[in-house]
């Protein structure tokens, strides 16, 4: 179950990195709601997660899915750049979180 957590907080750290583009330095509004809101769902799950894994792992693959969710989306729906470099390394970090998941111990 805690692991889920951490999944899931590394997906709404993705919202929050998407949402803070969107704001445009916090001067739209509802992107910089939408930013506060999966700002603190990341961090809350993260935290209530950090209960029963070490916290080099979780923190890891919380912010491996940040990075590559991040990279995705902004590829996919924002016209970054998409080159075949990105995609590998996107990729690298992808099979480096599962590894860090698979590896990470419970207390």
């Amino acid at each position: 179950m805690a692991w889920l957590l951490v999944v899931v907080a590394g997906l709404f750290e993705t919202g929050f990195a998407v949402c803070l583009k969107l704001s445009h330095g916090f001067t739209r509004l509802w992107p910089t709601v939408a930013f506060c809101l999966f700002a603190l769902g990341s961090f809350g799950l993260l935290t209530l997660s950090l209960r029963k894994l070490d916290v080099g792992p979780a923190y890891a693959v919380w912010t491996g899915i940040g990075a590559a969710g991040t990279a995705i989306y902004g590829m996919a729906f924002l016209g970054d750049l998409v080159s075949a470099l990105k995609l590998v390394s996107i990729s690298l970090v992808i099979v480096g979180v599962i590894g860090l998941q698979i590896s990470g111990s419970s207390h």
